[in-house]
């Protein structure tokens, strides 16, 4: 498989991700082709380290090889070659419990899978039956066995980012996910774990006020939970809010929350504007990166201390883009 070496960012090393190898330009397909995906190596390349995989080749069959399916057998869902009718299903199935554990040594951050594959997509893959047209409710083998051994892992397909919404939410948690593990790797203290929660209040509002709330139960009586279990459930806990799509109703109340900092150094006009850009925004009018400016210009120009310290207003890096689309 080609090399692919790392870049850095301007934090440290580039976030290293697993990725289906045909994203990359390999040449694994089934027909010898590829699936090169410009936006991941032109773009995120920028800032991830790709750990390409390709569960078929891997497995040995070969390219080119003949198509392999996703068909119902004895109840259950099963991996069969589509001509010679070969069952796969226990060899593939061996294989991605291997495979996904192995991936432990390989520090990832994250991943993208290759939708519609019978090996590597995420949702909605075609389940065959013996009759009938196939049902769109499958989960490739490698695919199912990757979601289930690293559930925090923020995993998506490459399909999928092409939605401004689901692309910004996966590289939110990317790098979210990033800073957690930074956590974690130091001798860090109850009092740190405070602190990474409090800088990414803001945040954790924008996706879900009621988890907020529960991880600030967490946090509140963490000195009653064992380190490892603290631990444990902050992770599951905190990876599982920011899944939640953060909406524009939920942004604009941040927003509103935010500018309240401002009431009494801004002049009405100035007030005006920023509390209408944010309403514009809750619209549709505007995208988010709009009044996030704003707000990120009045922090600078009046030093808010508490607002300096959210996460929110730097959530990942600008030369993505990312809030101009959503």
């Amino acid at each position: 498989m080609t090399n692919h070496s790392p870049t850095l960012t301007a934090s440290g090393p580039a976030i290293r991700i697993g990725i289906s190898s045909c994203l990359l330009g390999e040449q694994v397909r089934f027909d010898g082709g590829h699936k090169h995906d410009r936006f991941l190596t032109n773009t995120l390349g920028q800032y991830f380290e790709w750990v390409p995989v390709c569960p078929e080749v891997e497995l040995g069959l070969g390219v080119p090889r003949e198509t392999i399916r996703l068909v119902q057998i004895d109840g259950g869902i099963g991996l069969v070659m589509q001509k010679s009718g070969r069952d796969l299903t226990e060899e593939m199935r061996d294989y991605a419990r291997a495979r996904v554990r192995q991936l432990a040594k390989e520090d990832l951050g994250g991943y993208i899978l290759k939708s519609d594959s019978p090996s590597c997509g995420m949702l909605r893959v075609r389940v065959y039956a013996p009759s009938g047209m196939p049902a769109r409710n499958g989960t490739g083998f490698f695919a199912r066995e990757l979601l289930e051994y690293y559930p925090d892992l923020p995993i998506e397909e490459e399909g999928r980012l092409s939605d401004p919404h689901l692309r910004e939410n996966w590289i939110e948690r990317v790098f979210a996910y990033r800073r957690l593990r930074t956590l974690w790797e130091t001798r860090w203290t109850l009092k740190d774990l405070v602190s990474f929660h409090t800088a990414h209040k803001l945040v954790l509002l924008a996706h879900s006020p009621k988890a907020f709330k529960e991880l600030g139960r967490l946090v509140a009586g963490a000195r009653g939970v064992a380190r490892q279990e603290l631990k444990r459930r902050y992770q599951i806990e905190f990876m599982a809010a920011l899944k939640i799509l953060a909406t524009r109703g939920r942004q604009a109340n941040v927003l509103q929350h935010m500018a309240g900092y401002f009431k009494k150094q801004l002049d009405e006009a100035s007030r005006r504007e920023l509390l209408d850009y944010i309403e514009d925004y809750r619209k549709g009018y505007l995208p988010l990166i709009v009044p996030v400016t704003l707000l990120k210009h009045y922090v600078r120009r009046f030093g808010e201390p508490y607002l300096e310290g959210q996460i929110y207003l730097n959530l990942h890096p600008k030369e993505l883009a990312l809030r101009n689309h959503v």
